[in-house]
């Protein structure tokens, strides 16, 4: 018994071909447009990681600095002589530490909007 002869005509198998170059197309495009945005997103979080950092470690200075503001003042306050002394360094230290936290919230503030960005 002869197998019949079945031919696929030519316009399916040039549609099956023009779908697979389509699909092929389709793919490779997902894959580069992943690709772009998988590197976009270790760029960003690179970014992230390093403002990050640096707002850490800008905020152990503060807290250094901080500190030793402390410790000036209650060294500075120990040594006063008199009542009216004591109430001169402690109205310094308030001055100066309010404008140093000003000075500080201002430096953490800019670290985060460059974050954001």
């Amino acid at each position: 018994m002869q197998t019949p002869n079945f031919e696929i005509p030519t316009e399916m198998r040039d549609f099956a071909d023009k779908s697979v170059d389509q699909a092929r197309t389709a793919v490779g495009t997902v894959m580069a447009n992943a690709v772009k945005a998988s590197e976009q997103m270790q760029s960003a979080s690179q970014t992230f990681q390093s403002t990050f950092s640096a707002a850490i470690a800008k905020s152990f200075d503060h807290a250094q600095n901080n500190a030793n503001a402390a410790f000036d003042y209650a060294q500075k306050l120990v040594r006063s002589k008199d009542m009216r002394e004591a109430l001169e360094v402690q109205s310094e230290f308030v001055r100066s530490q309010f404008a140093s936290l000003q000075s500080q919230a201002k430096e953490l503030s800019s670290l985060a909007q460059n974050a954001a960005r």
